[in-house]
């Protein structure tokens, strides 16, 4: 009788571990957007309308001080999918690729897809359709021109194709469906493979990247129609901070396009400070906020499948950007430098049974991403990640499990913290430092005010030079 007793504790025991570990989520929903800073409804900016993304952060984690590594497309993307920090050798650009530069890396796709299972890019995940292809059990992208210029009129595209980006303007707004431009086909095509991953019943990684708002800021009309051009307002820091070293006055990339003076294009290229017309600069921002709800609506459209497919419950949702963007701040643009809008990101994470709405204030890098992946599905993270798993910032959101951040681009090194963002540019023969800046971001949130020239901040900014170069965590 009493081995009888045992022996029923013993399958009782294993029988409900059994039924626990069935329980547990084992699909991931990725969600990477293509040059979204955190205007959204969460992180506090009401005008921006993103019910999708609201509605996601009702049982998530949104850590608010989320930043990437390095603030500009395939180098970021690259050191998300392989949790490796970039540095001058590698990740450097826009262009990169890990199967260029690492090829002997084990993505968090190529660690998935060994442990049997199914992996999906769809969209934009990384920046070169083909890196590292044998992760994935399957790339797509929508067919066409594919480097994000994505014009819908006919009369537009065919000044593209004539005559490049100089011929046409970085925005357009016309009355067409969502699947008029790439992001509504990227959505569509999520929506079909989740219907197909149902059925198969194989564990998943769907990875959704979408385009906008990346220049051109191009949506239907409807999504412009949210914002009235006189409600749209400059940022109060929009001009360039005193004392801000030249390294970081540089903005190429909008300048690209037509209704840039050039004056204006020269002076971005080359550092130095000018000022859009303001109407026109009102402009784009309002044409960068409608890409934002543009693509609010195609999330919308996939979370909405996960649910009436009954995947919910089954499925980690992780949704971020690869960097931020300047809109005006600093009177700059675009991305591929050292403050924080441009390295700053929305970073939300869902993970059924575990998660509830909260928020973490500790800080994150896109690095952590992938040893998170592989903590929650149980598998081991290989020993070449340099992130931080935030597992436990998922179970308590109250723990602060890292208080600064790092990132880089060209010449130019950057840490970040609760207290103060440095930032500095060195020499690769030499290695001396030729421009730097300082904020004190108690004090001085906007970036407005550079002290690294002020005597007293000598010793700070020796210790944060050091500390950029031991990447050690404090």
């Amino acid at each position: 009788m009493k081995n009888n007793v045992i022996k029923y504790f013993i399958l009782l025991f294993f029988g409900t571990l059994v039924v626990a570990q069935e329980n547990q989520p084992k699909n991931i929903l990725f969600i990477i957007v293509d040059d979204l800073r955190p205007v959204l409804p969460t992180y506090g900016v009401s005008q921006v309308v993103a019910p999708n993304v609201t509605a996601l952060a009702n049982d998530a984690v949104q850590f608010n001080n989320a930043f990437v590594n390095i603030p500009t497309c395939g180098a970021s993307r690259a050191s998300i999918l392989t949790g490796i920090r970039p540095t001058r050798e590698y990740f450097k650009k826009f262009t990169a690729s890990i199967s260029n530069d690492m090829p002997d890396a084990i993505t968090f796709p190529g660690l998935l897809k060994s442990n049997g299972y199914t992996t999906i890019s769809n969209g934009k995940v990384s920046h070169n359709i083909n890196d590292m292809k044998h992760t994935w059990s399957e790339i797509w992208r929508p067919k066409g021109r594919f480097n994000d210029q994505d014009y819908v009129d006919e009369e537009t595209s065919e000044i593209l194709q004539a005559e490049g980006l100089p011929g046409v303007y970085p925005f357009e707004r016309l009355d067409v469906d969502d699947a008029a431009y790439k992001d509504g086909k990227i959505a569509n095509k999520a929506v079909k493979d989740l219907k197909k991953l149902k059925n198969s019943g194989a564990p998943f990684l769907l990875a959704v990247g979408f385009l906008k708002p990346h220049l051109p800021f191009n949506a239907p009309k409807k999504y412009w129609d949210y914002y009235n051009f006189e409600d749209i307002k400059l940022p109060p820091n929009n001009t360039f901070p005193t004392n801000g070293p030249r390294s970081a006055g540089n903005w190429y990339e909008l300048v690209k396009y037509k209704g840039i003076p050039k004056d204006v294009e020269g002076a971005a290229r080359n550092g130095a400070l000018h000022t859009l017309d303001q109407d026109f600069a009102k402009k784009l921002i309002q044409g960068y906020y409608a890409c934002v709800s543009y693509t609010d609506a195609q999330i919308g459209k996939v979370l909405k499948a996960l649910d009436d497919l009954g995947m919910r419950d089954e499925t980690i949702v992780i949704f971020t950007s690869d960097h931020g963007f300047s809109l005006m701040e600093h009177n700059r643009w675009s991305k591929h430098n050292l403050f924080s809008v441009e390295n700053r990101v929305p970073l939300m994470i869902r993970v059924p049974g575990l998660t509830e709405k909260a928020q973490s204030m500790s800080y994150v890098e896109l690095i952590d991403l992938y040893p998170t992946i592989s903590e929650l599905l149980g598998l081991e993270t290989p020993k070449d990640v340099e992130g931080t798993s935030l597992v436990k910032n998922l179970k308590d959101p109250s723990i602060i499990s890292k208080s600064v951040s790092y990132s880089r681009i060209w010449n130019g090194d950057m840490v970040s913290s609760p207290d103060f963002l440095y930032a500095e540019w060195t020499s690769e023969e030499t290695g001396n430092v030729y421009d730097n800046m300082l904020y004190d971001l108690k004090k001085d949130s906007l970036e407005m005010n550079n002290l690294a020239d002020e005597p007293k901040y000598r010793k700070l900014i020796d210790s944060l030079s050091q500390n950029i170069k031991s990447k050690s965590i404090f």
